[in-house]
């Protein structure tokens, strides 16, 4: 099989597919964000986030994701509250264009659909879709440069209409050792509902690593998102863990 290769940790999605026949996870063990915003503080836990993947090709692969335990409290003026459920459903599909030996250039295109298994209050009940087009550049010394463009299409606040959602984002990679990876990112975001704009950016450092030599399919990582404006959670925490079959 090729190297071991997921789409943790920070927000990156990674231009490879997993290997024909085989399949992957790749989750949360747990997530935890902080966001403070118009005299409203919120913390929002998810308890695992996996995201299970098979191979259908070489350059192929289908992946299904959904958050089955998540809960989200709220402190305000008008006191506490808070709630708990399931998350929406994501289902995608990865179609590696270049590069699936993964040399010094990558290139994926990544559409999926999002369905409305959340109730009100975690999700917003609309199906929901966008593509995402990875693409990596190797560069010296250990080095890589991943950039995500991505087209959302959305459905407003007010259930008026559907509206895009632009992001993307810049991931710098370098190899700390044979089984360690650091990732710095800059993130950001654009989204134009017809009710106000919504723009959001971190900078999201992270660190993966294989556990052992003899299991080279098994990785840990560990990360935190830093919001940089308002609108963005003011912190994300997580752990996890990814496994090749």
């Amino acid at each position: 099989m090729r190297s071991f290769c997921t789409d943790r940790p920070t927000k990156s999605n990674f231009p490879c597919t997993v290997d024909a026949g085989h399949f992957q996870y790749e989750s949360d063990v747990i997530n935890w964000s902080y966001a403070h915003t118009g005299g409203v503080t919120t913390n929002t836990y998810l308890f695992t986030n996996p995201t299970l993947k098979l191979g259908l090709t070489n350059t192929i692969d289908a992946e299904l994701n959904i958050v089955p335990a998540e809960r989200i409290f709220t402190k305000s003026s008008l006191g506490r509250s808070s709630i708990g459920g399931t998350g929406d459903l994501f289902l995608r599909t990865k179609f590696n264009l270049a590069g699936p030996e993964r040399g010094d250039f990558q290139l994926t295109a990544l559409p999926y659909v999002k369905l409305p298994t959340a109730k009100p209050g975690i999700g917003n009940k609309a199906v929901e879709g966008g593509l995402i087009a990875p693409v990596l550049f190797g560069l010296p010394s250990d080095f890589t440069l991943l950039l995500d463009p991505e087209i959302d299409i959305l459905r407003n606040a007010l259930n008026t209409g559907r509206h895009p959602n632009f992001a993307s984002l810049a991931n710098l990679g370098h190899a700390l050792s044979e089984s360690v990876t650091g990732y710095v990112e800059l993130f950001g975001s654009v989204n134009n509902d017809p009710s106000g704009t919504v723009k959001q950016a971190s900078l999201d450092l992270a660190v993966e690593w294989i556990v052992s030599d003899k299991v080279p399919s098994l990785q840990l990582d560990l990360g935190a998102n830093i919001g940089l404006t308002s609108a963005t959670p003011r912190v994300q925490a997580y752990a996890g863990i990814s496994q090749r079959f």
